[in-house]
């Protein structure tokens, strides 16, 4: 079984572009998904991409993680109906620390074979110049191809509308798969439904600047049979970090699971064969 036929039946694909299943059973592949800093932890709702990761490596690829320290400070409008309240760059830089050390314990930073990395993009976004970033980049997107995207053309629908700030993240996002593209040979990103739009635009970078291809996969957004937006409880988001969520109130969400959701959970959240 490659790992595309893993995703497929835990029911993890939500979409894909064209050729990635045959690549993967081919192919060593190297992928990445990236975690903007947003909080000091991580929550439930990470988990479905993290354990994309994890397939990915235990079926002999290579995953890399980007903690998002240069998008972190800039804010997805993906899937929001408003802006995000910007984060200084010191908070960003301490939720980072808690998400690395999160991100450490499901991926295996030894293997001999396929060791997994992890980056930060601040490392590329905040040193590359402005003008430079606009001529070697924003050169390839028109505005007509920014604004179909479903994360902008959403938010031009609202009356408070979308600030340039993070009408370029889609920018940024298609700038990191590029530079991943260049250092790792990584041809593949993951992510969540919502960022299908952020990641055809790296593919379309990558093809544009160095005829170069790339490929795609997004999960679905996880809900509960009732309608509930996953990891939301009476009590709030449920979080990885035991100062956030205690073990005993982690446990207790996962007890109390839906009868509908268990077999979907278990598929999505465990290593359990077929």
């Amino acid at each position: 079984m490659n790992v595309f036929d893993e995703f497929e039946w835990r029911g993890m694909v939500y979409d894909a572009t064209e050729g990635l299943r045959e690549v993967l059973a081919k192919e060593k592949v190297t992928a990445y998904i990236g975690f903007d800093p947003t909080a000091a932890s991580l929550h439930v709702g990470s988990l479905l991409p993290i354990m994309g990761l994890v397939h990915l490596q235990r079926h002999g690829h290579t995953p890399i993680a980007i903690a998002g320290g240069g998008t972190g400070l800039i804010g997805d409008p993906s899937g929001k109906a408003q802006e995000r309240p910007l984060l200084t760059k010191e908070q960003a830089e301490a939720n980072l620390e808690g998400i690395k050390e999160q991100l450490s314990r499901f991926l295996d930073f030894k293997s001999k074979t396929n060791p997994a990395i992890m980056v930060n993009n601040a490392d590329w976004l905040c040193t590359i110049p402005m003008l430079d970033f606009l001529r070697d980049v924003g050169k390839y997107f028109s505005v007509n191809y920014l604004i179909a995207k479903e994360s902008i053309k959403r938010r031009l629908e609202q009356e408070e509308g979308i600030s340039f700030t993070e009408f370029s993240y889609l920018l940024l996002q298609a700038y990191d798969f590029l530079v991943l593209y260049d250092r790792y040979n990584c041809t593949l990103q993951m992510g969540g439904s919502d960022q299908w739009g952020n990641i055809t635009a790296g593919i379309d970078l990558i093809r544009r600047l160095r005829g170069g291809k790339a490929y795609g996969l997004v999960f679905p957004l996880v809900a509960t049979t009732s309608g509930v937006k996953f990891g939301k409880t009476e009590l709030g988001t449920v979080w990885l970090d035991e100062k956030l969520t205690s073990p005993y109130r982690f446990y207790q969400f996962w007890l109390n699971t839906d009868d509908r959701d268990v077999v979907t959970y278990l598929k999505f959240f465990t290593l359990l064969p077929q």
